[in-house]
């Protein structure tokens, strides 16, 4: 941590990894660590930038790869889904949720519905964060969502 903010410049993209959410047995308690670890690191990362004064120059992008399904397996875990939640913190960004909560009777294949098309994320990020034109990198227009405070 100390490496990177000291090394810190604008303009700048960092990119970490967190494994161990694969998780299709035993879930209850590895979800719980690994959400616990993950919570933790954020926590104390943004504590850091808030006192360097950095918070709103920064902006943490939190997501997964694969959704999860709403079934439980065999295996106590959960198999890969559709839908997946991201996570914003930081960068003067607004608080609460944007979209709508999961309705967990309306399934589509026994995944979670998605609310909001990942590309509107993604035109979000381009225009609302590093102020670049998302409808030529994403091939088309997608509305922006409001994050920003």
């Amino acid at each position: 941590l100390g490496a990177v903010l000291d090394t810190w410049k604008l303009g700048r993209i960092f990119h970490a990894t967190v494994g161990g959410f694969d998780t299709h047995g035993d879930q209850g308690r590895r979800q719980a660590e690994s959400l616990g670890q993950v919570a933790q690191a954020l926590a104390d990362f943004y504590r850091e930038l808030q006192r360097r004064g950095w918070d709103k120059d920064c902006l943490i992008v939190v997501y997964s790869e694969f959704g999860r399904r709403v079934a439980e397996n065999a295996s106590q875990g959960t198999d890969h889904g559709g839908a997946g939640p991201v996570l914003l913190l930081g960068g003067g960004t607004r608080g609460g949720l944007i979209g709508e909560h999961p309705d967990l009777s309306d399934l589509v294949d026994g995944d979670l519905r998605h609310s909001i098309d990942f590309r509107q994320v993604y035109a979000t990020l381009l225009e609302g964060w590093l102020q670049t034109n998302s409808k030529e990198i994403l091939g088309g227009s997608f509305e922006t969502l409001p994050c920003w405070a």
